[in-house]
């Protein structure tokens, strides 16, 4: 019975040793989009060339929405430890709750996004509903 504790006990430590280590290093966080420079990295990732003129970044960093020259409205969210986005179309669903969007692109596989994007909301509720192409 007293080795069988000491095993447990010694599991334990490795595992909540391993989790601090992993903690350390920073891994298993999720990706944030913290400024404008961010959002437009990761738009060239999804999209290459896509320059964003305008971005609406969510207050916590969970999603951007984009607009470059052309009008093609781009949105990004973190998917695990990456980021995946949508280039958004007229089929396009938008709700608005006071600041906060739930963007619906029309990719059954992508899902709805809330972006809390504070008071640019309603300007940006504007362009998805009229520009999205």
């Amino acid at each position: 019975m007293t080795l069988l504790l000491v095993k447990l006990g010694a599991s334990l430590v490795a595992i909540l040793a391993l989790a601090g280590f992993a903690k350390w290093l920073g891994l298993g966080g999720r990706p944030r989009i913290a400024t404008a420079p961010d959002a437009q990295r990761v738009a060239d990732m999804i999209v290459p060339g896509y320059a964003p003129i305008e971005i609406g970044i969510d207050r916590a960093g969970a999603a951007a929405l984009m607009r470059d020259g052309d009008g093609r409205l781009l949105l990004v969210r973190p998917h695990g430890v990456a980021f995946v986005g949508r280039l958004l179309d007229r089929s396009t669903q938008v709700d608005q709750d006071q600041d906060v969007l739930t963007i619906t692109p029309d990719d059954p596989f992508f899902g709805a996004t809330k972006i809390d994007l504070g008071p640019q909301a309603t300007s940006w509720a504007k362009v998805l509903r009229t520009q999205a192409a």
